[in-house]
């Protein structure tokens, strides 16, 4: 079991927590017992959430407010992790941007790196010092089908998540014999706010159920794969074949194509 035991004693940390994929990893961890430390900047949805799983599962649930593009916000996070026990880390918060790049507002692209990337980065090495003395812990990292090529009109996306790829999987091998394991999870087209963030919420639902797949699901696949000690989670059909192409396909191929379909998304 690579996924360590419920105790009320320890946390689990779940980053972006106020809505999709990370809202349902703590509904699920609630519903098996775990206590949890919520992460998010939206007061206002942490607080209901955090309420209704008290009521529901009877589980402690702490909640941290934090901007995770603020350096200073964050650095007191990193301090704050290492004060106490965590046995699961999930760095699920990210969000994406489309367009070309010399037209995209420099502090949001900049935003976008701190969140995706160099959060994972710090909170992963915050909490691994103490899963390691111990033994136990399990991370999960939320990467992205397109971490696995390069993206014309939504290049600061595919290279954070191209980077939380790589080191998630990277450490899952790091890891082996260490009691301590990590999980990429790399999801392709979620139903969650994600769109709306981006401001393509035009395509969401595009295609159906074929393309499209719950946050419900996406998260339960998440937990079974860190209860394996997996080293990738992939759910859904459209996203294991977007990761064999954007892996395999010759780039002087797939690059043009990639180019047409998100160039328009915000057309």
């Amino acid at each position: 079991m690579a996924l360590p035991k419920a105790n009320s004693d320890f946390r689990v940390v779940i980053t972006g927590a106020s809505s999709g994929i990370g809202e349902e990893l703590a509904k699920q961890f609630a519903e098996m017992g775990y206590s949890l430390l919520l992460v998010a900047r939206r007061v206002d949805k942490l607080e209901q959430l955090a309420h209704s799983l008290k009521q529901k599962h009877a589980v402690e649930v702490d909640l941290y407010p934090c901007d995770l593009a603020d350096r200073q916000a964050r650095s007191k996070l990193k301090a704050f992790l290492t004060t106490i026990q965590v046995s699961v880390l999930c760095n699920n918060a990210g969000f994406a941007t489309f367009g070309a790049l010399q037209e995209l507002d420099p502090e949001r692209e900049a935003e976008e790196v701190e969140v995706n990337a160099v959060t994972v980065h710090d909170l992963t090495i915050a909490v691994l010092p103490q899963m390691i003395a111990r033994k136990s812990g399990a991370i999960l990292i939320v990467g992205s089908t397109s971490g696995h090529q390069p993206t014309p009109a939504n290049a600061t996306y595919a290279a954070t998540k191209a980077f939380a790829n790589s080191f998630a999987e990277s450490l899952h091998s790091e890891l082996k014999g260490t009691g301590v394991s990590c999980t990429l999870l790399a999801p392709g087209p979620t139903r969650t706010e994600f769109t709306e963030i981006a401001g393509i919420s035009k395509i969401e639902g595009v295609g159906g159920q074929l393309v499209w797949v719950s946050a419900d699901r996406v998260a339960k696949q998440a937990i079974e794969g860190m209860r394996c000690n997996k080293r990738i989670v992939i759910p859904g059909l459209l996203a294991q074949v977007q990761t064999v192409g954007g892996r395999y396909t010759p780039r002087v191929i797939l690059l043009p194509i990639l180019k047409h379909v998100f160039s328009r998304l915000k057309s």
